[in-house]
């Protein structure tokens, strides 16, 4: 009984955020897209006339050979760089802190990130801290920036957070591995770069989640009830261009209109969430990543189904999961809603099947599931518009059935 008081306290709480959302401007990058763009934007940075850029990436993109080409291309433009490459999945506020130091002790005037949303995340914070002096602690929660961070470019190696577009941040407790967002309009990139080639060697699996994840991003942002003029634009989109090229860039990564047209949906999904929000899903992923490790986009592609199952329910929800049946070619507006739902749902589980997406969780246990249950209801009923609210007993009943079988 507390409990569902405490959730009815965030949802009285939480009517207060809408028209924040909606009068915080949302800040757009400018955005350079197509093979080489990743060039163009080194092009940006050199007349920009920045003179020490820190880039942010992971040890593996180092590895492949992706970021070297990034790093001559500044300095032939006279540029001096240093490559931090400490970051790692979920980044941690130790791992956030030594990117710091790096470019204190670099003097950087600029950052860019090189990666997926980690790389993007980690950057931001990174050149938030430059300018605001807070740790990385002090940053998290709303409009915590007070002044502008340093320049901010991005080149995405992977089609799914739309970090690149976003006001959030995410960011890991060391000890704890619970995910929290530092969130300010601040943090919207400067400039970024939708480039295929530097996507086209994602392996398989990652290009199966983070294309899941971007779809999640638009779905739950097109059923969630803060909707703002350009929701339906991105979201639509979004879906329709998921729908059509992910199998395509799974299939065959050297597909490099299959790629652009992933990086670019992922582009507009971000743009639907960061003023619609997520729901559901992401909470139950974003607590199964802290119990687990999954794979954020792993866990959006493993949960959305379900979850989708039960906001079918809602007029609202149910009316524009039919607006997405219809978007994709799974039917015509003259059908029944109920029945255009159903049958997108069922192609959300059939897009998963034919990237290899399993339908429940390995690494999920039993016991877990009650305290997996209550986070995620605090979560999305405390941050989310969700289409339809949630018990803590109907939490529990899908969560059972995405148990290994």
């Amino acid at each position: 009984m507390l409990f569902q008081l405490r959730l009815l306290v965030y949802r009285f709480a939480k009517m207060f955020l809408k028209p924040v959302v909606k009068l915080v401007p949302q800040p757009r990058p400018v955005l350079f897209v197509g093979p080489d763009s990743a060039a163009q934007l080194c092009r940006m940075m050199v007349g920009f006339g920045f003179e020490r850029v820190l880039i942010v990436t992971d040890a593996m993109l180092v590895t492949l050979g992706l970021v070297d080409p990034i790093r001559k291309a500044l300095e032939t433009g006279g540029i001096a760089v240093s490559v931090f490459d400490g970051i790692e999945p979920d980044p941690t506020y130790d791992v956030i802190d030594r990117g710091h130091k790096a470019a204190q002790a670099h003097r950087s005037n600029a950052v860019l990130a090189v990666g997926g949303g980690s790389s993007i995340d980690a950057a931001k914070v990174i050149a938030a801290m430059a300018t605001t002096a807070k740790p990385p602690r002090k940053l998290v929660g709303f409009f915590k920036l007070t002044k502008p961070m340093l320049p901010l470019f991005v080149i995405p190696t992977t089609a799914g957070t739309g970090s690149e577009v976003t006001v959030a941040a995410v960011v890991s407790d060391p000890e704890t591995h619970a995910k929290a967002a530092v969130v300010d309009p601040r943090l919207v990139p400067t400039a970024a770069a939708l480039d295929p080639l530097v996507m086209k060697g994602m392996p398989r699996p990652i290009t199966a989640a983070t294309g899941m994840d971007a779809l999640t991003h638009a779905v739950e942002a097109y059923t969630n009830r803060w909707p703002v003029a350009e929701t339906a634009l991105h979201s639509v989109a979004a879906v329709r261009m998921i729908f059509a090229n992910l199998p395509r860039a799974y299939a065959n990564g050297e597909d490099l209109e299959a790629r652009e047209a992933m990086a670019l949906a992922s582009f507009y999904a971000g743009l639907a969430f960061t003023r619609a929000f997520v729901g559901y899903v992401h909470a139950f992923s974003h607590k199964l990543g802290g119990h687990y490790g999954t794979p954020h986009g792993l866990g959006n592609a493993i949960t959305m189904p379900y979850v989708l199952d039960f906001v079918q329910e809602a007029a609202w929800a149910q009316a524009r999961l039919a607006d997405l049946a219809v978007a994709i070619g799974a039917g015509q507006p003259s059908e029944p809603k109920a029945a255009l739902a159903g049958r997108f749902i069922a192609r959300v589980r059939e897009l998963n099947r034919q990237v290899g997406i399993p339908p429940t969780l390995d690494a999920l246990k039993a016991a877990d599931i009650p305290a997996i249950a209550r986070e995620a209801m605090i979560e999305a009923h405390r941050d989310y518009p969700v289409p339809r609210n949630m018990s803590l007993a109907e939490a529990e009943a899908l969560l059972r059935r995405m148990l290994p079988r």
